[in-house]
């Protein structure tokens, strides 16, 4: 384990210990998985396999409740990209918001934004409507230029876009 991934945790541990929680050996060994998947925006069943790997008495209920748990802390966000799968993505140190996502609707090839493009206009909706935006998610939509030009998908490997 990196010591980025033990930095990682222990910032969890803080913030679930401040709510009232205790960073159990499943919930550890879920946040690995996530950690070491960060890219991969996994559905639960998705964490569930890999979580078993290492931790093999644990239970699909245990996951699911787990990963519930770090969305209401707001530790990651559970997301759908249109394929009627919740998925789950961490949120990004030092950012205020969520990264935004590019989703090709051909492969479902899925790239992260990290640049957040959307201050100003945070900036002008609080102005003219005296409304303070706290949170925001942005999904593109759409079909990748090597999709569009071939007739099979393209299958794009999923990365971070600065």
């Amino acid at each position: 384990m990196t010591t980025s991934i033990l930095e990682q945790i222990d910032k969890i541990n803080r913030q679930l210990t401040v709510n009232g929680y205790k960073l159990t050996p499943q919930r550890e060994t879920t946040l690995m998985v996530l950690l070491e998947n960060e890219k991969d925006h996994l559905s639960a069943e998705e964490v569930f396999m890999l979580v078993r790997q290492k931790y093999p008495d644990i239970g699909l209920a245990t996951v699911y409740r787990t990963l519930e748990l770090l969305a209401e802390l707001q530790i990651v966000q559970k997301m759908n990209f249109g394929d009627g799968v919740a998925r789950f993505d961490l949120r990004m140190e030092g950012h205020d918001h969520m990264h935004h996502h590019l989703v090709c609707k051909v492969c479902g090839a899925l790239e992260e934004i990290q640049e957040d493009w959307l201050t100003d206009l945070e900036q002008r909706v609080a102005q003219e409507y005296g409304f303070r935006v706290t949170d925001h998610r942005l999904d593109f939509m759409g079909v990748y230029q090597n999709c569009k030009n071939n007739n099979r998908p393209c299958k794009r490997t999923s990365k971070a876009v600065s």
